[in-house]
């Protein structure tokens, strides 16, 4: 259940570093609605991440709440924000789920 937490709590961070990207993007009272979702997905991620470490090691959790948020954040970048899409990018990235995945298989939890 744990790591179902932690999953969700990357998923977040993604929220609210895409929520910055589109507040960057706009002005006015659009760019307070997203900077709005960036503060509640902010508070959603960070309560989600408290929860998992209460029984996942810290060091594994946050590596893997970082990694999550990082590899969702490259591709919402790719995707929605129309970044470059390089082969060392998604190289990089592909190591990066690599190790996402290779510190669940590792864990004592």
């Amino acid at each position: 259940m744990n790591w179902i937490l932690l999953i969700i709590a990357g998923l977040f961070e993604v929220g609210f570093a895409s929520c910055l990207g589109k507040a960057k993007e706009t002005s006015g009272s659009e760019s307070t609605l997203w900077m709005a979702g960036f503060f509640v997905c902010l508070s959603i991620s960070m309560g989600l991440l408290y929860k998992a470490t209460q029984e996942l090691p810290i060091g594994t959790a946050y590596a893997v709440w970082t990694g999550i948020g990082a590899v969702g954040t490259v591709l919402v970048g790719i995707l929605v924000f129309k970044e470059p899409a390089t082969f060392w990018r998604i190289f990089f990235l592909s190591t990066l789920i690599a190790s996402i995945i290779g510190l669940k298989f590792v864990s004592s939890h």
